[in-house]
């Protein structure tokens, strides 16, 4: 049993997914039941910290929400040294600091993906006891092998690959499916190959129209008339890969506060200019093959639902190695799952990086070794 019973906070942040319900129950029946503690809910992440909104989380609060999907605590995508107040960003960290002060908080986890650790991290850094757990369907936070959210939404995305096979077959089409994915690819390429896309495309791969077209004529002329192509939403074909990283560099090396403001603006621009670039393959695949070409984005039909049994089973254990790393006191790091067992790692080497899929990656290998084209 714990040496000190602490109040703790628990809040969900950035986007919802599969399974949060499921660590918040794991942790809380952990963390009061077992270990005798008292849990605050922070209503709508970043935000119930700064205006001081919090929910029981006593009594019956956790029963029945192990399958159920989202939140019961709600999320926002707010930054706390970056707070929006009058329109202008401002650093709240030292009004957190003071509510859980009066509040009575000991120690603050918070559930959600990598700009979560960021957050986490600020207020570690002012002092806070705090304990973050990787959340994101996009699979993409540094130093965890896998998070939760992710299995569910791969489950989701291969299910629609599947399903559009037979409308392209027979149609006699191209049919484009845009999945989840900004920046890493994880979950198009898990659902194009589970599903049997012929062509993924992944931000971390560029892509040229005619290695894609190539790849379907190649089909074609062996009778196949149909291809389903996977499309990751950050996918880019070179020539716009090549703007978007030129942009992002700028931004990296501007040297003033107005330079900075100049080169977010323009890569803002360049991302508005490629956001529908999933619309734009499909033409351009049409007008390559004589094949009709039709887009299908799943959108945030990946986020919503039950999570499944693999992602219950990961958040209830990363949930109650949380509490057990509070009975402990030991905070400022992710609970990351890696290999079979769950390990804390410092905030420090989390916080501001992005696990991206390696071009040498196993799944990418894969791919290619059953002839599943990545446009390159």
């Amino acid at each position: 049993m714990a040496t000190k019973k602490f109040r703790v906070g628990i809040l969900t942040a950035g986007g919802d997914a599969p399974g949060l319900n499921a660590v918040i129950r794991g942790f809380g029946k952990a963390l009061t039941t077992y270990y005798g503690m008292e849990l605050v809910g922070f209503r709508d992440g970043i935000r119930g910290l700064v205006e001081n909104r919090t929910i029981d989380l006593g009594g019956s609060a956790l029963s029945g929400i192990l399958t159920t999907g989202g939140t019961i605590l709600g999320t926002s995508r707010d930054k706390v040294n970056k707070y929006i107040v009058d329109g202008e960003p401002t650093n709240m960290v030292p009004q957190v600091v003071e509510n859980l002060e009066k509040l009575g908080i000991d120690a603050l986890v918070m559930l959600g993906g990598g700009g979560t650790a960021k957050n986490a991290k600020q207020l570690m850094d002012a002092g806070v006891q705090v304990i973050s757990l990787p959340k994101t369907i996009d699979n993409d936070i540094a130093m965890t092998d896998t998070s939760f959210g992710f299995a569910t939404a791969l489950e989701i995305a291969t299910e629609a690959v599947d399903r559009l096979h037979s409308t392209a077959h027979s149609h006699h089409r191209i049919i484009l499916t845009e999945i989840m994915g900004h920046r890493a690819g994880w979950l198009t390429l898990g659902a194009g190959i589970a599903g049997g896309a012929d062509i993924i495309l992944i931000p971390e791969i560029p892509y040229t129209v005619e290695s894609v077209s190539a790849t379907i004529k190649a089909r074609m002329a062996r009778g196949s008339t149909f291809s389903v192509v996977a499309v990751a939403e950050g996918a880019r074909d070179s020539k716009d890969s090549a703007d978007y990283e030129a942009a992002k560099l700028l931004v990296s090396a501007s040297k003033t506060p107005e330079a900075t403001r100049a080169a977010k603006a323009h890569l803002a621009h360049v991302e508005d200019s490629q956001r529908e670039h999933t619309f734009k393959l499909a033409r351009e695949l049409e007008a390559a093959t004589g094949l009709e070409s039709r887009v299908t984005i799943l959108g945030y039909v990946q986020r919503g639902g039950t999570p499944c049994s693999t992602d219950r089973l990961l958040a209830t254990r990363l949930g109650t190695a949380a509490a057990d790393l509070v009975q402990q006191g030991v905070f400022g790091v992710l609970v990351a799952a890696r290999g079979e067992g769950i390990e804390p790692v410092p905030l420090a080497e989390v916080a501001g990086k992005v696990k991206l899929v390696p071009p040498d990656h196993d799944w990418v290998e894969t791919a290619r070794k059953i002839g599943t084209g990545l446009g390159d």
